[in-house]
């Protein structure tokens, strides 16, 4: 059940949008695109944001992702369906996301980071870790539910 109209509050709306825009900085970036919604992914499941789940999972299908990848996003580490920067990716995810726990970014993540992308694509790497946070925290805390998402809706 929604707790708020996010979406139709006027400083909320606002808030959003600039966010939105901050986002294509990503969007645009030399991080691939698989790998783009592969974190937004991991980091919904982390945070347990059914309506960015909702459509990052169906964007990624609708861009060709398969069904196989998609479902083993949350078991990763223990999957072969994943290259090496992919994996990196997703450990950094993890562990970005998990900061608020007591977490931390260990050396052998941000090794294997610097091993598989340059620096253009680790600040778009991170920005994008930061920007799926905090949309899932919007969600989430207003109870926006997943479920209604068309690809392409947004």
């Amino acid at each position: 059940m929604t707790r708020f109209a996010l979406y139709d509050n006027e400083v909320a709306a606002k808030f959003t949008k600039r966010l939105v825009t901050a986002a294509r900085v990503v969007d645009e970036s030399a991080l691939p695109k698989a790998t783009q919604e592969l974190v937004k992914i991991r980091a919904s499941q982390i945070n347990g944001c059914g309506m960015c789940l909702d459509m990052h999972t169906k964007d990624a299908a609708h861009a060709g992702e398969t069904a196989v990848r998609l479902a083993m996003v949350a078991a990763w580490r223990e999957s072969s369906v994943f290259n090496e920067p992919e994996r990196a990716a997703l450990a950094l995810t993890d562990e970005g996301t998990r900061l608020a726990d007591g977490g931390a970014i260990t050396e052998d993540t941000w090794a294997q980071v610097r091993k598989n992308y340059d620096d253009d694509q680790i600040g778009a790497l991170i920005s994008l870790i930061a920007t799926i946070n905090a949309w899932n925290r919007l969600n989430v805390i207003s109870g926006q539910l997943g479920g209604e998402y068309v690809p392409g809706q947004w």
